[in-house]
């Protein structure tokens, strides 16, 4: 789901991933691998990082994440034949996820961005959420971008500001937390790297 965490994550040892023991093979390989990345790219920048996956059905998006984990052991460990063949599949998914997601309704990602110039002139953008901040870090623009929380959290440390802004006495902060990308807990040393054996189709 490139930029991001998304991108196929390939630094493998060469011992496990024999389609990197030579440059025919891993020109071959990053051949596919690139149009996955390029792929996820374009839907980050159209859903938002982190989001595409959230906006499609439980039984999507469990499938989405077993084809990324599948891809990402053949990218560490796999034959050239193994990448080649998960790269196509996880192209699959990320069309299968995006037209799921535009079927159901959901509305592309469009930043609400506040932004101001400091005093040495550099331009600061506060923006609601991590994916928001990740959309607009994606245009490629020199700015400097803060979400709410990290707003939040730097006010906490000032408290003449935070006492003179706390006019409504009584209110409750809750905390919220973003959905967590679940192929962060399979790794060494947790482990859970082991095969994934599982007889779930795959996207089409």
């Amino acid at each position: 789901m490139a930029s991001s965490k998304n991108k196929a994550e390939h630094v493998p040892s060469p011992m496990d991933a024999t389609w990197q023991q030579s440059h025919s093979t891993y020109l071959s390989g990053r051949a596919a691998l690139d149009g996955v990345d390029a792929l996820a790219i374009e839907l980050e920048r159209k859903w938002g990082v982190d989001r595409l996956r959230l906006l499609v059905s439980r039984e999507t998006r469990e499938r989405f994440d077993r084809q990324r984990y599948k891809l990402r052991q053949a990218v560490e460990h796999g034959q050239l034949i193994e990448v080649q063949t998960e790269a196509e599949r996880m192209l699959r998914a990320y069309r299968y996820a995006d037209n799921e997601a535009r079927e159901a309704g959901a509305s592309p990602m469009q930043p609400e961005v506040w932004e101001v110039a400091l005093p040495d002139g550099e331009v600061v953008a506060l923006v609601r959420d991590t994916p928001t901040a990740h959309a607009v870090l994606a245009e490629g623009r020199q700015v400097a971008v803060y979400t709410l929380d990290e707003v939040a959290h730097l006010i906490s440390h000032y408290q003449m500001i935070k006492a003179a802004k706390m006019t409504f006495p009584g209110a409750v902060v809750v905390a919220t937390r973003w959905p967590t990308d679940p192929l962060r807990d399979i790794d060494s040393p947790t482990g859970l790297d082991s095969p994934m054996n599982d007889e779930l189709p795959e996207l089409h």
